[in-house]
């Protein structure tokens, strides 16, 4: 697959807002002026809330957005939501398109596994210090959700064998009891097991559902995926399950907000391509922390980039603070 690429790093000033309005067809927004970043404590100018760097590709013919997030280790509706009003099956040719390959960390401890349910993505934090890895993954579908909490790997199985649960086997009655390893077992071929009872970490047979609400309750990663996790992760591991649909975080000084849509905006994402309702509650709580993780730079933030990140929920790092002190008077 021939195609064009080229890294955008999100220390260019304001690079992930201009990115992120392009991508939703916003009017772009002023670049902010120039000049040094007004001093901050220590404790408020942290540099290490964000891994990766955002990048965009020209589609080929042949391309579809669900092809380019794999290719590009992420899910479909992050791929979706950070290109939305693009045919996500035909694009066309020569289309510009974002990949949303920038994450900023989410809000909990780093130290093993963090699953995001919210975002699709899961993250491990390994020993040492190392960068953390970052991986896409399907989730629970309405109905079958994933517990919130912290667990732990408590066994690993290379070529595991799937026994379908009563509750899964009253809405399929036609599956067996046991499902031995191949390309029909839905749990692919490695898997990590929670101390939780009935929930793993597994491959797939069908990676169209990664980044996706479809599952029953269980995390699926990409077959590729879970082979590296699998070696990555030894027992005994922590696992914090969370669900931030809304990520703030600190990058070279200047404040950061990424915002995904939620369950419910991302099955209507899925459905009709756009995002039309508003979560106040997540919105609301969005506001206060951004305020508090500003700190002493409150008056650098600009409130109207804020508000197009919580209204179009592109799951893209949005550069939220801008130099006051270099705008004319």
């Amino acid at each position: 697959m021939k195609r064009r690429q080229t890294t955008l790093f999100i220390a260019a000033a304001m690079a992930a807002a201009l990115m992120w309005a392009s991508a939703s067809g916003a009017e772009e927004p002023e670049p902010a002026a120039g000049g040094e970043a007004a001093l901050e404590t220590e404790s408020e100018t942290r540099s290490d809330d964000m891994v990766g760097a955002l990048r965009h590709v020209v589609t080929a013919y042949e391309d579809t957005l669900l092809d380019l997030a794999r290719a590009n280790g992420l899910g479909y509706v992050e791929m979706i939501a950070a290109n939305q009003g693009i045919d996500p099956w035909v694009p066309g040719e020569n289309t510009p398109i974002v990949l949303p390959t920038a994450h900023i960390l989410p809000d909990a401890e780093r130290q093993g596994l963090v699953v995001n349910l919210a975002e699709h993505r899961l993250y491990y934090f390994g020993p040492g210090g190392t960068e953390p890895e970052t991986f896409p993954l399907g989730v629970g579908k309405e109905g079958w959700d994933t517990p919130l909490g912290t667990t732990e790997i408590v066994r690993k199985k290379e070529r595991p064998i799937w026994f379908p649960p009563d509750s899964i086997r009253e809405l399929k009655p036609q599956l067996p009891k046991v499902v031995p390893p191949g390309p029909h077992n839905p749990l692919g071929s490695h898997a990590l097991y929670f101390d939780w009872p009935t929930y793993l970490i597994h491959g797939t047979n069908m990676p169209w559902g990664v980044g996706r609400r479809v599952s029953h309750g269980c995390i699926r990663l990409y077959p590729e995926d879970i082979a590296r996790l699998f070696e990555l992760v030894p027992i005994g591991t922590q696992v914090q399950v969370i669900s931030q649909a809304v990520k703030i975080g600190w990058y070279d000084g200047e404040l950061y907000v990424e915002a995904h849509p939620e369950a419910e905006q991302a099955d209507e994402l899925e459905w009709t391509g756009q995002i039309k309702s508003v979560d106040a509650r997540s919105r609301a709580d969005a506001l206060f922390r951004i305020k508090t993780l500003a700190g002493a730079a409150q008056d650098r933030l600009d409130w109207h980039l804020i508000r197009k990140a919580l209204e179009g929920r592109s799951g893209v790092p949005v550069q939220v603070t801008v130099d006051r002190s270099a705008t004319p008077s």
